[in-house]
C-alpha cells in the first residue's frame, strides 16, 4: 500500500477506521468511587475536607520577593521588607532563605517572639545551613533577652 491510497481522515476522525478509543469507566467504577464526579474544591471547607485552600507554588516569584525584600532591608525598611520574605513564604513554604531573613527582619523590628519562631523554623529547615551558626547566636541573644525581662 502507498502512502497516497490512505484516505485522509476528516476532523475528529482518527487515521484508522478500526482504531476506536473507549472512554467510558469501568462499570464497578461508580460503586468504588462514590464521590469521584465531585470537585475537592468545593467540599473543603465547608465539610471539614482536607483541603482548605489552594495557592500557586511558584519559586520564581518567591525568589523575586526575597530579592525585593533584600533591597528594602538594606534601606532599613523592614515593614516592606517583612511584608516581601512573607509573600515570598506564600509561594515557596519552607524557603530557608526567606525564613531566615524574615526572622532577622522581625528582629530588628523589635518582635522578638515571631523572630525566635522563624529562627526555628530555619534551623527545622536546613539544621546544618549557612546561616545555622548564626541563627542559634540569635535565638541566645532572643533567650536572654525574654529572661532579662521576665526578672
Amino acid at each position: 500500500m502507498n502512502i497516497r491510497d490512505v484516505p485522509e481522515a476528516g476532523p475528529g476522525e482518527s487515521s484508522s477506521k478500526e482504531t476506536q478509543i473507549d472512554l467510558s469507566p469501568p462499570t464497578e467504577d461508580l460503586k468504588a468511587h462514590p464521590k469521584s464526579s465531585e470537585n475537592p474544591a468545593d467540599s473543603a471547607g465547608s465539610d471539614g475536607g482536607d483541603v482548605a485552600e489552594f495557592h500557586a507554588w511558584d519559586p520564581h516569584h518567591a525568589a523575586k520577593d526575597i530579592e525585593v525584600g533584600n533591597f528594602y532591608f538594606k534601606r532599613k525598611n523592614y515593614l516592606a521588607a517583612e511584608s516581601r520574605y512573607r509573600e515570598a513564604l506564600y509561594y515557596k513554604d519552607n524557603d530557608a532563605v526567606a525564613t531566615y531573613q524574615l526572622a532577622v527582619c522581625l528582629e530588628k523590628l523589635q518582635r522578638p517572639d515571631e523572630a525566635r519562631e522563624q529562627y526555628q523554623n530555619y534551623l527545622k529547615i536546613l539544621p546544618h545551613g549557612p546561616q545555622t551558626e548564626d541563627a542559634n547566636k540569635a535565638l541566645d541573644r532572643l533567650k536572654g533577652a525574654a529572661a532579662a525581662k521576665n526578672q
